[in-house]
């Protein structure tokens, strides 16, 4: 029977080491129900009278031990959880925020669904565009007055000057090319290699050489939209604007059409939208006037159609541009454009769960 004992004994011995598993493994292996040390308590009544006052004191001393190096563990887990946390490793982990949409491109989404809806496709370009595609081709011919309405950073050592007058084809190398200032370009590039019909709307970045502040900003981004087909009127184009409006800001909002000029378009207008705050009652948000503007259009000049390769006798169509900074700022009552690209995690925790 000596060797019996002499065996658990270096039974017991041999689980030393193994104390130093995980805590969980370690309190089920020695003081779970079905542990160690319940099934060496269990050989109690098989050992010999005589014997028993030597294999209990083994086996409490095991049983002590295992005790302060679980009580030892649990402390030092306790150094790094939360105290008032229970100490339980199967607890599951801390939950992961949700992440949240930046807001223009929430509000970028939204104007893309919108007119996906009717048939539109999306179409994408270059951001450092040649002079032909971002000016000459959009009737901004040799020193038109109209190029000085786009500051613009040009790429190298391109001037204004120099890059005026240049032809279609012309712009190889980085005198002839600028970073562009309108995602206009993009719907000449579809135009040419595209015959009509054509419905797609351009959405992207575009660069502006202006002074940064709450209303401006060298970059920013915008949709253009270009339907061209037979017979395109404008009727047509308000009744699309308008479908738009009332899909994007409400079933009750209205539209106006003010006549305006852009070189590539003729006639022109700017289009406002009832203001969506007050329902055009009149707000600080539309200046108290019951509208507020948010986007150009106008039908197609006939010599950009020309340009693109396109019969103007046979083909109308028209065109419109919007920020997708300022309908983003009339829709969440944005009041400063910079906060747009400065990633304050503040500002855009706001939007978390917004489609």
């Amino acid at each position: 029977m000596r060797e019996h004992i002499d065996s658990w004994l270096e039974e017991i011995k041999n689980f030393k080491p193994e104390a130093k598993e995980q805590l969980e493994n370690f309190r089920i292996k020695f003081l779970g129900k079905k542990g160690v040390l319940t099934d060496l308590f269990a050989q109690m009544k098989t050992i010999e009278p005589a014997l028993r006052k030597d294999f209990g004191q083994v086996v409490n001393e095991l049983k002590i031990k295992a005790e302060e190096k679980l009580n030892d563990w649990k402390e030092q887990f306790n150094d790094v959880v939360n105290a008032d946390i229970d100490t339980d490793l199967t607890l599951p982990g801390e939950p992961l925020e949700l992440g949240s949409m930046h807001p223009l491109n929430i509000v970028r989404n939204q104007i893309i669904s919108i007119f996906q809806r009717i048939g539109y496709t999306v179409s994408e370009g270059p951001e450092i565009e040649d002079d032909w595609h971002n000016f000459s081709a959009l009737n901004f011919p040799s020193e038109h007055p109209a190029r000085d309405m786009q500051d613009t950073f040009f790429v190298g050592s391109l001037t204004p000057s120099d890059a005026s007058g240049r032809s279609k084809g012309e712009g190889d190398g980085a005198k002839g090319y600028a970073l562009r200032t309108h995602t206009s370009s993009v719907q000449d590039r579809v135009m040419e290699n595209s015959a009509p019909p054509v419905r797609t709307i351009s959405p992207g970045r575009v660069y502006r050489n202006e002074a940064i502040s709450a209303r401006a900003h060298c970059f920013f981004h915008q949709v253009e939209g270009l339907y061209v087909d037979e017979n395109v009127s404008f009727a047509d184009m308000k009744q699309t604007l308008l479908y738009f409006a009332q899909e994007m800001f409400g079933a009750d909002s209205k539209i106006r059409l003010r006549a305006s000029y852009f070189p590539f378009t003729e006639p022109s207008a700017e289009m406002d939208v009832t203001c969506f705050i007050c329902g055009g009652k009149g707000c600080n948000i539309c200046k108290y006037s019951g509208w507020v503007e948010i986007l150009g259009c106008g039908m197609v000049d006939p010599a950009v159609l020309e340009n693109c390769g396109i019969d103007s006798k046979k083909y109308t169509g028209f065109a419109f541009g919007m920020c997708i900074e300022r309908v983003a700022m009339l829709k969440y009552q944005v009041k400063d454009l910079r906060i747009f690209s400065e990633n304050d995690v503040r500002f855009l925790r706001q939007f978390t769960g917004v489609r």
